[in-house]
């Protein structure tokens, strides 16, 4: 069992930045890949950007290429979001999930029924 909670969230002008973080309990995180999720009102979840459970592989969708990073620290059983020059558009509640890849390292899986633990999400609001 994985737990995790999101922080970071909050409401910024267009072209600002903000770091979301999640926090994972357990002791098997560096075994995780790990993902984050939007979902913004009336719409489906959608992934964002994943990351494998060794830091190899990541991905991005098109829309925050070049503006947003994941990153995670396995010793602090943490997953980073960095999103810069943030748009309106980008508003959402951003979710963090877990996919178990075992001794997999390179995996980081884009679609939200392939992972397995989910947080409560967390707000992010981009004003014009």
């Amino acid at each position: 069992q994985v737990q995790l909670v999101e922080s970071g969230g909050g409401l910024v002008q267009a072209g600002g930045s903000l770091r979301l973080s999640c926090a994972a309990s357990g002791r098997t995180f560096s075994r995780y890949a790990m993902g984050w999720f939007r979902q913004a009102p009336g719409k489906e979840r959608d992934i964002v950007a994943a990351i494998s459970s060794s830091s190899i592989r990541t991905y991005y969708t098109d829309s925050v290429k070049g503006r947003f990073t994941i990153s995670r620290d396995n010793a602090k059983n943490t997953v980073y979001l960095q999103m810069n020059s943030l748009k309106p558009e980008d508003t959402a509640v951003y979710f963090c999930a877990a996919h178990w890849s075992g001794s997999v390292t390179n995996t980081s899986p884009i679609e939200s029924r392939q992972y397995d633990y989910w947080g409560q999400g967390t707000q992010v609001t981009v004003s014009s």
